[in-house]
């Protein structure tokens, strides 16, 4: 991801798109983006010096939601504590993806999160 994490700063955001590659046309022509392909339903945004700032992540066409903000962790696992004692609840995860672990979570108002930490 960034490479200049800040434990539980916002970090990251996933954009949900119904087609990549003109997501990836559009944002390409009208900002200068630049991606990082991970396959068929992923692609990382690329910012300054080729560190990764965000994402576009293929959704169902039915529902395809809306942007996923992530934070950063140092201790994952110690994040996903920290949210159930709030009063939040882990909707996914912790699970690995190739830049580490993340898990899911609803705040008490439903909105939903990520948390991402590199180990």
């Amino acid at each position: 991801m960034t490479g200049t994490q800040r434990h539980h700063a916002i970090d990251y955001v996933e954009l949900p798109v119904t087609d990549l590659a003109a997501a990836e046309r559009f944002y390409g022509e009208a900002f200068g983006w630049r991606f990082t392909s991970y396959g068929p339903a992923y692609s990382g945004i690329r910012g300054d010096g080729d560190t990764e700032v965000g994402g576009l992540r293929l959704a169902d066409r039915t529902a395809p939601g809306g942007p996923l903000v992530l934070l950063f962790s140092a201790d994952l696992n110690a994040s996903a504590e920290a949210v159930t004692r709030a009063g939040g609840r882990v909707v996914e995860g912790p699970y690995a993806f190739p830049g580490g672990r993340r898990f899911t979570f609803a705040d008490p108002a439903g909105n939903v999160l990520g948390v991402w930490a590199t180990a």
